[in-house]
């Protein structure tokens, strides 16, 4: 641990490079840079109310005190969280190693080798384990999961049924309460109705297009479906199963009894609670629907060599292409999660995951024989893992209770006063008699103690599963820890990630993810606690979160924040639904028109969409700044329906707009609320907020401006703050009291992926109000030193009126592929060469590249980004002026793998050294590419999703 201030740390420039780079832009000052850059009517005119910056040492100290507070027991509450064994080789080498947790989504498919094999491991996995077909590579939660199931079910309705208005969705009643809180969320603002019943007292209707059922049930039962999935199907209605791949190592998966979707959580795979998360939900479908899943797939393709290789496949990044017509948003995964939880099948195999199983429904089963010995009875006749206890007369709910927390242990009751037990893999002898001494004396009889047990299968015959799974090479490979750490090696050596270069993608803020900051994910404390313990056992989480809330609140100017949201794009769904609420408080629920500019992320006008709202267009002037006027006119033509305006701040476009007062005035004005996308809050950070400029909610993204990583693509969080009129609809939770009493909930835990917060609590913490305020001057500083630096040759498309960027700017390409045929997509390919990962490609204005290089990176890395830009503008050059070819040149043929560049043949009409080596500094740092350019469209005609043979792939 260090002892000076942190900020000297995350930010990457010393002082006398900021006077060198100030020298390049043209000014005297970081805050004469300020002053041209961020409009002075919406400056702060206070500096943050914050603490002081602590350092590293007092941090840990902090935080390591707050760890304290929280109450490890032993929890067997289960309803979708259970206690799990991370393998030591898979804690240490993914999800401590910055390698896994600071690489970038993998849109760049030739530098993300190894975390797309990896989430192909997960793919199959789920395949497996559910037999499916075809599954995605995670979504957010178990809850949300459901809500996608639905909405797809909803979308693969029938014409007849469209034209009939068919519109309900049957849910069976022992479903997880707080996936019935979701989906009561999800449905509502979509027509949706919900029938919620008893799944044998209930037929198919005309007004059917969908069920979905709990296996095994929310009571621990094993039920028998196979005869409902058929008649709810030959009606021409689709079937959800909510499951548990643990459980499915014993019990005959859904694809086997026909279910159309099968989802659940993959939390027990080795993925700790974190008191609600991060995890990563499953998605699997029939391949029929490969068209309509919902978030990422990952498949197999080929390179220009011939050579296998994978991409994201099919939907990647369709809400920019889509927008409001998009089936999903594909930024809602949680990739990092996982990557743990198929690594966890890897390691384990299916005789591994199997007698895991065994043993979890060995002990329950013994357990159940126990307990009734001791004169209760339990309930369930087949089940898995989870025991229903019906008490005696003589024995009350609050003596187990008080029992139970004695010995510290956490146990799950129902409304109607029976006790609940869901044993997980950690479950030993010595909790075995610990559980029975509670009941034994509860019950007023002799303890007693139990030194060996026998794990007898008690599921009735017709529910064993009698398939095989897990049968790739891949999960019988690597047993050991010494192969298993290789192959995690050698799947990391694939990838590129912060460790290695700048990531400098436009609107995705790549910033540093401090060690320290990270230290806590790994404790105990914060990660081995179940959501629903009593709050009194977690302490330690409520003083982070409430200090948080605090924080945030000061940052962005507003009133409250729930931090529920899981992903940024949950946070701006959240803070829709929260403005029509308050519209329909009002009796103005006929609201329904979202005003969204052009230039906005794609994921608004899909939010909008799920929200219930109509979608109108706002477009923006020649310089890229929203038209006013058109604006104006908009807000005036819909006052009668106006809801909201969705505006990100400073734009898309990477300029701090001055007119943005007067547009949120505009919005008001005509009876709508302003909500503003907090992608690029880390340019207004103790400069200006939200509030500040007229906002009324916003969602902000803590994996981007707060230091939580990235992970491949998740974990992420998206919490939503709020004006005060809106503080009284903020999410709720049926579980538990979250403190809001609001809409129905909107992710499955209370508080959403509470593990994570723990990072974005230190990064504010550690830089403190002066640190925050210095971190956002800086990340102006650096984006505007690249401008100065490139615009000569490339152009930026978008400055303010002073002629500055924000935190990100838009490089011009198109003029260079009109002189050079050279494409924006071959200088991405060709920074790989480089090592380099690309800058967001075609998005928001096609043709272009948007870079943003954070404040975390230094002068010498900005100054390696910009030489290779100007290089690879000199190698365009060439091609333009006839100098190189123009169709074998370093550029179409990027990028150049070893295996290219070492064949004995080399055909090309330039060097093997200009292909490996165009700039001195690479021959001491060279990041050696896995593959050549994929071939995307060939992955498209030849969807394989599952890591089977390499020759299955012919």
């Amino acid at each position: 641990m260090t002892i000076d201030k942190f900020v000297g740390r995350h930010i990457g420039p010393r002082g006398e490079d900021i006077q060198k780079m100030l020298k390049v832009i043209g000014v005297q000052s970081l805050d004469e840079l300020v002053d041209q850059t961020v409009p002075s009517n919406i400056r702060l005119e206070k500096p943050l109310n914050l603490p002081n910056g602590l350092t590293e040492r007092e941090y840990y100290r902090k935080i390591l005190k707050l760890a304290k507070k929280n109450k490890v027991f032993n929890t067997y509450i289960g309803m979708g969280w259970y206690d799990t064994i991370t393998p030591a080789v898979i804690l240490r080498n993914i999800l401590e190693n910055p390698v896994w947790y600071t690489s970038y989504t993998p849109y760049q498919a030739e530098i993300s080798q190894g975390r797309l094999e990896a989430l192909l491991n997960f793919q199959t996995m789920v395949c497996e384990m559910t037999a499916m077909p075809l599954a995605n590579a995670s979504l957010l939660d178990e809850a949300t999961a459901a809500a996608e199931a639905m909405h797809m079910m909803y979308a693969l309705r029938s014409r007849a049924q469209e034209k009939a208005g068919a519109n309900v969705c049957f849910v069976d009643e022992l479903i997880w309460p707080h996936t019935l809180d979701v989906l009561i969320t999800r449905a509502e603002p979509l027509g949706i109705e919900l029938k919620v019943g008893n799944f044998r007292e209930v037929l198919p209707e005309e007004n059917w297009f969908g069920a979905i059922l709990q296996y095994p049930n929310s009571n621990g039962e094993i039920e028998d479906y196979a005869g409902f999935t058929k008649s709810v199907q030959d009606k021409g209605c689709k079937v959800s199963v909510a499951t548990d791949l643990l459980a499915l190592a014993l019990l005959t998966p859904p694809g086997e009894w026909g279910a159309d979707i099968v989802f659940g959580s993959s939390q027990r795979f080795g993925v700790s609670m974190g008191y609600g998360g991060p995890i990563a939900a499953f998605f699997a479908t029939r391949d029929e629907y490969k068209r309509d899943l919902p978030g990422r797939i990952i498949g197999v393709s080929k390179d220009v060599n011939g050579r296998n290789a994978l991409r994201m496949a099919l939907q990647t990044r369709e809400q920019h292409i889509k927008r409001e017509k998009a089936t999903s948003n594909i930024c809602t995964a949680q990739a990092l999660l996982a990557t743990m939880a198929g690594m966890y099948a890897t390691y384990h195999g299916p005789e591994g995951i199997r007698a895991i199983a065994d043993r979890v429904h060995g002990i329950s089963s013994f357990l159940s024989e126990e307990i009734t010995r001791l004169g209760y009875r339990q309930e369930n006749t087949n089940f898995f893992d989870t025991l229903r206890i019906d008490l005696p007369r003589h024995v009350k709910r609050e003596d187990i209770e008080w029992l139970s927390l004695d010995l510290e242990m956490n146990f799950r009751y129902f409304s109607n006063g029976q006790v609940g037990l869901s044993i997980d893999e950690t479950t030993n002898i010595e909790d075995i008699n610990w559980i029975l001494e509670v009941f034994a004396k509860a019950a007023n009889k002799p303890v007693p103690v139990i030194t060996t047990i026998s794990e007898n299968n008690t599921l009735d015959e017709t529910f064993l599963r009698k398939t095989a799974y897990l049968k790739q090479h891949v999960f019988s490979k690597y047993r050991s820890e010494t192969e298993m750490a290789r192959y995690i090696k050698r799947l990391e050596k694939k990838d590129i990630s912060l460790v290695h270069s700048m990531i400098s993608l436009g609107s995705c803020t790549m910033k540093l993810n401090a060690a320290t900051e990270m230290l806590p994910l790994s404790w105990i404390e914060f990660n081995g606690i179940h959501p629903f313990v009593p709050k009194n056992q977690a302490m330690g989480y409520h003083e982070l979160m409430e200090e948080l809330r605090r924080d945030l609140a000061e940052i962005t100017g507003f009133a409250d924040i729930s931090l529920q949201p899981n992903s940024g794009a949950a946070g701006e769904y959240a803070g829709l639904l929260v403005i029509r609420e308050y519209h329909k408080s009002r009796g103005e629920g006929h609201r329904n028109v979202a005003l969204i500019p052009s230039s906005a992320h794609g994921t608004n006008p899909a939010s909008a969409v799920m929200a219930g709202m109509k979608v109108v267009v706002v477009p923006c002037d020649d310089h890229g700044n929203i038209d006013v006027e058109a604006l104006r006119t908009k807000a005036e033509e819909f006052k009668e329906d106006l809801s909201c305006f969705m505006v990100t701040y400073p734009s898309t476009h990477g300029v701090f707009e001055s007119s943005i007062t007067e547009m949120c005035s505009i919005i008001h004005q005509f009876g709508g609320q302003v909500y503003m996308d907090g992608a690029n809050m880390n340019a207004q950070v103790g400069l200006t907020n939200p509030s500040r400029i007229g906002a009324d909610v916003c969602h902000l993204n803590l994996h981007k401006t707060f230091a939580i990583p990235h992970g491949g693509g998740g974990p992420g969080v998206g919490p939503i703050c709020v004006a005060k009129h809106l503080v009284e609809f903020l999410p709720a939770h049926s579980v538990m009291n979250n403190g809001h009493v609001g809409i129905h909930a909107v992710s499955g835990a209370p508080w959403g992926s509470a593990s994570v917060l723990t990072i974005t609590y230190g990064y504010i913490k550690m830089l403190g109000a002066d640190g925050l305020t210095d971190a956002t001057k800086i990340a102006l500083l650096n984006a505007n030193y690249i401008a100065a630096r490139l615009k000569d040759n490339y152009g930026i498309l978008y400055t303010g009126e002073n002629g500055r960027v924000g935190h990100e700017m838009i490089l011009e390409c198109r003029h260079l592929k009109a002189a050079s045929g050279i494409s924006e997509t071959d200088i991405s390919k060709r920074l790989m060469d480089y090592g380099f990962h690309a800058p967001t490609l075609s998005f928001p204005v096609h043709g272009t590249l948007m870079v943003e290089p954070t404040e975390s990176e230094s002068k010498e890395e900005l100054d390696r980004f910009v030489d290779t830009m100007n290089a690879i503008f000199e190698e365009i050059k060439e091609v333009e002026t006839g100098v190189a070819d123009k169709s074998d040149n370093v550029l179409m043929n990027a990028p150049h793998t070893a295996e290219m560049l070492t064949a004995n043949e080399w055909t090309h009409s330039y060097s093997r050294e200009k292909a490996a080596f165009p700039l001195e500094w690479l021959r001491e740092n060279k990041f050696w590419v896995p593959v050549g350019r994929v071939d995307n469209a060939w992955g498209d005609r030849n969807l394989f999703c599952t890591c089977e043979p390499l020759e299955s792939y012919k």
